[in-house]
């Protein structure tokens, strides 16, 4: 596989033998932000267009088609209109934390976004303790959700982000005793070497059980992480009008919408970096010819490719089942995958210690 870090190797030397290097990592840092808020916006765009057609297709429907060929302009003419909107004023509301909450619900799923090792060499922060990193960074979100509720004088919003925070700090258990399971599998916390020691198989594969199990609590912990269906009670329609964004109008709706999607994304990512290979291409002892065509796939699309793979499996679960109430969402985690996910972890801990994986 190709290593980028080679070209970002070259970039930093380049510029610091042109100008000094303080002033070469704040540009270099610049250009980063940049990127990323771009690849930011493009993957909402993509996840956006691509759950209006799933739900379609699930509905039999056929979902958005009039604006450019298969409706393909659909989700640029709604940022258009997002961004036009007016930003009502309220009355009566915690102004200082009101705008706080979207930046800080934001910042959060950033945080965690850069933490993706998209390719070889191709990850902004790559810390020996990332996965700890990535946990914590992604907590913070739960804050921001907490600062809308509560700012916005809106009864509502406060029930609303009161569910969201239950349900969020709640399902954290879950889906980090999960991805511990895996840490245990590969001896690190640096999601480079997770990945790399996947190059003889996906650990999908080499864990056994544990690693199957572990996966399809992640899949139902993170879907509730995100207050997707069936565990989108936090934005009950119905119920709550919107839950704890009722109050938000134009960029400050825009923002929560975005970090959804992107949130969407970042659990299908390190799904499909932890039990998928990442960047790693599918491998298979004793096969060195089919070894050596998955090799020309170019690392990115291999991660892309099985993000957007478990992407769909979210999508698919929420478009299939029904919204739970919220004694249902806390009896299943607390009752069950919490449990499950203890045993699972000291039977990992068992395998590992016994060398029972391949």
């Amino acid at each position: 596989m190709f290593d980028f870090s080679i070209i970002t190797n070259w970039i930093h030397q380049t510029l610091t033998s042109l100008i000094p290097e303080g002033l070469a990592v704040f540009l270099e840092c610049v250009v980063i932000g940049v990127c990323i808020i771009l690849m930011y916006a493009v993957l909402a765009i993509i996840l956006i267009y691509m759950e209006r057609k799933i739900c379609a297709f699930f509905q039999c429907r056929l979902g958005p088609t009039r604006v450019g060929k298969w409706g393909l302009l659909q989700v640029p003419c709604d940022v258009i209109k997002m961004l036009t909107k007016e930003i009502i004023e309220l009355r009566f509301t915690d102004r200082f934390l009101y705008n706080l909450a979207p930046f800080m619900v934001i910042i959060a799923s950033f945080l965690t976004f850069a933490c993706l090792p998209a390719g070889k060499g191709l990850e902004v922060l790559d810390f020996n303790v990332g996965v700890f990193f990535l946990l914590a960074a992604s907590s913070i979100g739960v804050v921001g959700i907490l600062l809308a509720g509560w700012s916005s004088n809106n009864k509502f919003s406060l029930i609303g982000a009161m569910r969201s925070g239950a349900q969020i700090i709640s399902y954290e258990l879950s889906c980090g005793m999960s991805i511990l399971t895996m840490v245990v599998l590969t001896g690190t916390m640096q999601f480079s070497q997770i990945v790399e020691a996947q190059a003889d198989g996906w650990f999908i594969f080499k864990g056994h059980i544990p690693a199957l199990i572990a996966f399809i609590v992640y899949l139902i912990a993170g879907n509730a992480e995100t207050n997707r269906g069936p565990f989108d009670l936090p934005e009950a329609e119905s119920e709550l009008t919107a839950g704890y964004h009722t109050e938000y109008s134009g960029m400050g709706f825009g923002f929560f919408y975005l970090a959804e999607y992107l949130n969407l994304f970042i659990v299908a990512s390190v799904a499909a970096t932890i039990f998928l290979g990442g960047w790693m291409p599918l491998h298979i002892t004793g096969l060195d010819g089919l070894n050596a065509v998955m090799d020309y796939i170019p690392g990115p699309v291999w991660f892309f490719g099985k993000a957007f793979f478990v992407v769909f499996l979210l999508m698919w679960i929420k478009w299939t089942f029904p919204r739970l109430r919220i004694d249902q969402i806390l009896n299943l985690e607390w009752k069950y995958l919490v449990p499950i996910s203890m045993v699972n972890l000291i039977l990992m801990v068992l395998i590992v210690v016994f060398k029972l994986h391949f």
